[in-house]
């Protein structure tokens, strides 16, 4: 039956799957676990028949990874030609291993573990994991091993009954005997080993692949194919190892450029260089001229400050739009700083595609950590699902860092029992290895999410539990914020925007900036903290320029709470004059276009606190930008009771304390103030257990200290209330106003005049 290519699904590769249609298997007499024989126009490939995708049902479609394409010499979407396949079970199969690898004892039983079903053939290269970390510095790749020697011969299968042996020879000096059983090299990397970025690869396949394999089809239609493709986005998100998949699909010559290399002192021999390497390329088309970091060889010509780079740039142009033709040469450029780029270089008939290569979802995380745990001896605890949902803002190469990160947590767990003088490792300790969840959770510690770190960004670990009382408050903040990003569907359906902004205003102290760390933790996004003042700049233009890059890394990262402290700070009624030169002004204008221009805000929620709603601008304020006003209020005598039980949840109360009585007596306190009076009366009983004991008896009796009700009694003659009847009595007047005149530039009251 004649089926089409399409690749395997990340976490499958490298285990000789073909998943093929249901319809077709099932016409074909097929089951899981049978084999087939699939061929290709200039090679075949044996692979194990795996259940299909549903989405593929009734496509006619057969999914194989790089190294069965390579074997069958097929490209994707390519027809070929599947037959069920009658293999035999190998009796004996010798392997060989690469130079450098030094193992002591018998790891047949684990290799034979490792190749357990899979169809092989004498002269293949087999990629096998081998363990981490201690192997030639290889982190968790697998090893190649060549196949030597298998009984009987031709293409057969491992079975638990085989018996594998290890070549005395080294991989690197086997030779293959026989033209025919020699297989092509395995790709280093192929499109299953790149996770979250389909849609993009899809563009660069379409730029890149189809011209060169089918270029009848561009003359058909009277167009030139597409000469180059401009991959741009954050650091670490995938650009370089997409144009090395592409050149190892195509099987066309791969050039890299690496940006400052060719740059040279003397005069013309940059150029020099840029001409040779592309006339090496057309020499050994079809080929792919990859240049990384095109923006430090081809910066803006006006703005470039040296000689040089005007002329590199002007030799790269002539070089890709010139009077000679080309031929069968794509150029890929790739850089993270796309507006740096000379604008020449980005027009059509040069760079004609633009693709973005962004940040990862979740699912586009939970492919990439299935990339680079493919090849790793996993527990069975590890929730990959779970680690997709917590790295938020994590790019490919972070994901990367988190995997050989917690395998070099297990490495260390096993460390003593492998002896450092000895050349070769045990074989046993080798199938000891294991990498477990708590590998993975202690890894997540120490790395920061790369596409965030210009911004200060964390999930805060505060829940709703924290914040004591304001139930009102925090299920107003529920709706607004963790609603839309938990139930966009219900949105939809009711044809409803989310809100884009919510202001929180209060007294000092009561917890204004504790619950948007909630609300962030609840709703599970990225929290960018921006403090107001820090904001603010001597240079003009840099204090506006700080707003757009906070709002460009949220949208990047999305779903993003942005929170803004102290907001009256940046954002004060404009027309004032204040004596800043206008700054202020300017960064109000630059927050406005930002939360309500022409381009929408999605998944990105503004918070901003403030104990000064009257001093922020009004156009601020109004349905659109900071919708939602939401009054933190002092606290009540129930809130106050669950304010000191948060605070006093972990220490050691004596029997005597009565937090009712607490919370009666604390009028007028906020949550600030009844967490500085739970410190206070801890560090009474501190201090008064201290001076008891002598200080070698500390340790033993620690254990008996309590913190009694006298010691709050003391505490609560320290520490006074921060909030007068007159102040709470101005907020409920700006309440009032809010409230009745929602949004819209209110007459100024008496209360915001007297505000002090």
């Amino acid at each position: 039956m004649k089926l089409i290519v399409k690749p395997l699904k990340q976490k499958d590769a490298g285990r000789g799957l073909a998943a093929i249609d249901r319809a077709a298997a099932a016409e074909m007499g097929l089951d899981v676990g049978d084999y087939i024989r699939i061929e290709g126009s200039d090679g075949t490939a044996i692979a194990r028949v795996w259940p299909g995708l549903p989405e593929d049902q009734g496509s006619g479609v057969v999914r194989i990874d790089g190294q069965l394409r390579q074997q069958a010499n097929v490209g994707i979407d390519d027809r070929v030609e599947v037959e069920k396949a009658e293999v035999k079970q190998a009796e004996r199969v010798t392997v060989a291993l690469p130079q450098q690898i030094g193992i002591r004892g018998d790891i047949g039983p684990y290799l034979r573990d490792k190749l357990t079903d899979k169809p092989i053939t004498k002269g293949q290269t087999l990629r096998v994991p081998f363990g981490f970390g201690f192997m030639g510095g290889r982190g968790n790749k697998a090893l190649p091993l060549k196949v030597a020697d298998t009984e009987p011969s031709g293409t057969v299968v491992v079975t638990d009954s085989t018996q594998v042996e290890i070549s005395e020879q080294p991989a690197e000096q086997i030779r293959e005997t026989e033209a025919a059983d020699a297989s092509p090299e395995t790709p280093d990397v192929t499109y299953e080993d790149i996770g979250g970025l389909d849609r993009e690869l899809e563009q660069v396949r379409e730029m890149i692949e189809l011209p060169m394999r089918h270029p009848e089809l561009f003359r058909r239609l009277g167009i030139d194919p597409p000469k180059g493709v401009l991959l741009h986005g954050p650091p670490g998100t995938g650009k370089t190892l997409i144009a090395k998949a592409v050149a190892n699909e195509i099987d066309a010559s791969f050039h890299d450029i690496s940006g400052p290399e060719i740059m040279s002192k003397y005069y013309g021999e940059s150029e020099e260089q840029l001409r040779e390497v592309f006339e090496e390329a057309e020499e050994n088309a079809p080929a792919i001229v990859f240049i990384d970091e095109i923006d430090s060889i081809a910066p803006e010509r006006g703005e470039a400050g040296g000689d040089v780079e005007r002329r590199v740039v002007a030799q790269l142009l002539s070089l890709m739009d010139g009077l000679e033709e080309r031929g069968e040469v794509v150029v890929i450029g790739a850089t993270n700083r796309v507006d740096a780029i000379d604008p020449a270089l980005r027009r059509g008939g040069r760079f004609d595609r633009e693709i973005e290569i962004g940040v990862p979802d979740r699912d586009g995380r939970r492919e990439i950590l299935q990339v680079h745990t493919r090849n790793m001896p996993l527990a069975e605890d590890v929730d990959i699902e779970g680690f997709a949902e917590s790295t938020h803002g994590y790019v490919g190469a972070d994901l990367e860092s988190l995997a050989k990160e917690a395998a070099m947590n297990a490495l260390r767990r096993i460390r003593p029992d492998i002896d450092l003088e000895e050349e070769e490792i045990d074989a046993e300790i080798l199938e000891s290895l294991e990498v477990d969840q708590a590998d993975f959770r202690e890894a997540l510690k120490g790395i920061e999410p790369s596409a965030l770190r210009e911004v200060f960004v964390e999930v805060p670990d505060v829940t709703w539990n924290d914040v004591g009382g304001l139930e009102d408050t925090k299920e107003r903040l529920r709706e607004t914020i963790q609603w839309p990003l938990d139930y966009p569907e219900v949105f939809e359906a009711m044809d409803m925007q989310s809100a884009k902004g919510v202001l929180m205003y209060g007294p000092p102290g009561t917890g204004k900036t504790l619950l948007a760390k909630a609300v962030a933790n609840e709703a599970e996004s990225n929290f960018i903290s921006v403090k107001g003042p820090e904001l603010l700049d001597k240079y003009v233009g840099e204090s506006e320029k700080g707003v757009r890059e906070i709002f460009s890394k949220a949208r990047e990262n999305a779903p993003t709470v942005i929170f803004f402290d102290e907001i009256d700070a940046i954002a004060t009624e404009r027309g004032q004059n204040t004596g800043d030169s206008g700054v202020s002004e300017r960064v109000v204008s630059q927050l406005l276009t930002e939360l309500d221009g022409l381009e929408t805000l999605e998944d990105v929620v503004v918070i901003a606190t403030s104990n000064r709603p009257d001093l922020i601008d009004s156009a601020l304020l109004r349905p659109g930008r900071l919708d939602r006003h939401v009054h933190v209020p002092v606290p009540d005598e129930d809130a106050r009771r669950a304010i000191f039980e948060v605070h006093t949840r972990s220490k050691p109360l004596a029997d005597d304390v009565d937090l009712d009585s607490l919370a009666r007596r604390t009028e007028n306190y906020v949550g600030a103030d009844i967490e500085a009076v739970c410190r206070e009366a801890s560090m009474a009983a501190s201090r008064e257990f201290i001076n008891s004991v002598s200080p070698d008896e500390i340790g033993e009796s620690v254990g008996n200290v309590r913190v009694t009700m006298d010691h709050f009694e003391r505490a609560l003659d320290e520490v006074s209330p921060s909030v007068t009847e007159e102040t709470r009595e101005r907020y409920r007047e700006i309440e009032q106003r809010f409230t009745t005149d929602e949004g819209a530039a209110a007459p100024e009251s008496e209360a915001s005049r007297t505000f002090h």
